[in-house]
């Protein structure tokens, strides 16, 4: 009954939004109207995000780890895809924000969300296990991504201000593609016992045993008509954020911090869930493999519209940023280099993420 009221709810905004939806955001100068525009948009979306995590989760018991987590992943990397893409279609004038949002997302996820989950599985199991192989793997690739997406940029001399040249911006997106190409293939085929613990893996066969054809399908088009409504409002709620942003002077790395936040913030309760069931593989292959997928395909997408409509992308992150992103990046190889994590692997990353936070608004 919730899913379907659920739908409901969505596709009925989707409608208002088409055919009224011209005419609200032609005006949003008074400033109770436009929030709760935003709020009515705002709230649509993230229940529906909670559908496409309910329907992925769904389909991650059928098809079992590691594929289960990586439907839910990309579904929700789409999304975030999906919102970069309008907000810049939109706004015409937003060059930093997949930067931004990049950041963003790697920040909440591999700071806040791990550090949380940590605690939380420290203190709740004291310590827990993992697949080693698996984490290894993720950060073998999201540190080379990461580099050459929001670090390389600043020190290249063909441009300046952390923004590529055409040859820069098209081979990057190819590089990053292949990149992220290879991992799945690693991820789904040859080596997707890096991606299981052991009990999953004993318990595999009789797992995939109960797959039902017609369960499945039943969830990846439940699954899909709760992701398309929020593709559609995607472009309103970026009218409305852009505006909002502008008109209350808030700082310009906001607007990514908003829509990571909004994208990844069922995800993240899915994660944490995964670790008070003492499952933390499974929160390992949502966290990682969310920054991995952010950036493997956020980077193509924003580097081809800026190609298409000409609008200037930077993805060169300030020197702060690139100090906490080394931070992070050098930190996660620390916590993941063991057989099992503790509560101070999780506080220590918290302190990252709450030094990130404060930055946002004295930077």
């Amino acid at each position: 009954m919730t899913g379907a009221l659920r739908l409901a709810v969505a596709w009925a905004t989707v409608l208002a939004f088409a055919w009224f939806g011209k005419a609200w955001l032609g005006d949003l100068s008074q400033p109770w109207f436009a929030g709760g525009l935003f709020a009515w948009l705002l709230a649509v979306i993230v229940w529906a995000a909670f559908g496409v995590v309910h329907e992925a989760e769904e389909l991650a018991h059928r098809l079992g780890e590691p594929l289960g987590t990586l439907v839910l992943t990309l579904s929700i990397v789409i999304i975030e895809v999906a919102l970069i893409s309008a907000v810049m279609l939109s706004a015409k004038d937003a060059p930093t924000l997949g930067r931004d949002t990049m950041f963003a997302v790697l920040m909440i996820v591999l700071n806040g969300v791990v550090g949380l989950g940590l605690l939380m599985g420290g203190l709740r199991h004291h310590q827990q296990s993992y697949n080693l192989q698996g984490a290894s793997a993720f950060l073998s690739v999201i540190i080379p991504l990461t580099t050459v997406a929001l670090i390389i940029p600043n020190f290249t001399s063909s441009t300046a201000d952390g923004t590529l040249t055409t040859l820069q911006a098209v081979t990057f997106s190819v590089f990053t593609l292949a990149l992220y190409g290879v991992f799945l293939l690693i991820q789904t085929s040859r080596h997707s016992d890096f991606f299981q613990d052991a009990e999953e893996e004993a318990d595999s066969g009789s797992t995939s045993g109960s797959t039902s054809r017609g369960a499945m399908a039943k969830h990846v088009v439940l699954l899909l008509a709760n992701v398309v409504p929020i593709v559609l409002l995607a472009k309103s709620l970026a009218v409305i954020l852009d505006h909002g942003i502008a008109a209350l002077g808030a700082p310009s790395a906001l607007g990514g911090v908003l829509i990571a936040a909004i994208v990844f913030t069922p995800e993240a309760i899915s994660a944490l869930k995964a670790i008070a069931r003492n499952e933390l593989q499974r929160a390992i292959n949502l966290c990682l493999g969310a920054a991995t997928s952010t950036v493997g395909l956020t980077v193509p997408a924003i580097l081809t519209i800026g190609l298409l409509t000409g609008q200037t992308v930077v993805l060169g992150l300030k020197p702060t940023e690139r100090t906490l992103l080394a931070v992070t990046l050098i930190l996660s190889t620390q916590t993941f280099s063991g057989l099992r994590t503790t509560v101070l692997e999780g506080a220590v990353h918290l302190v990252v993420f709450f030094v990130y936070l404060v930055l946002i608004f004295s930077p």
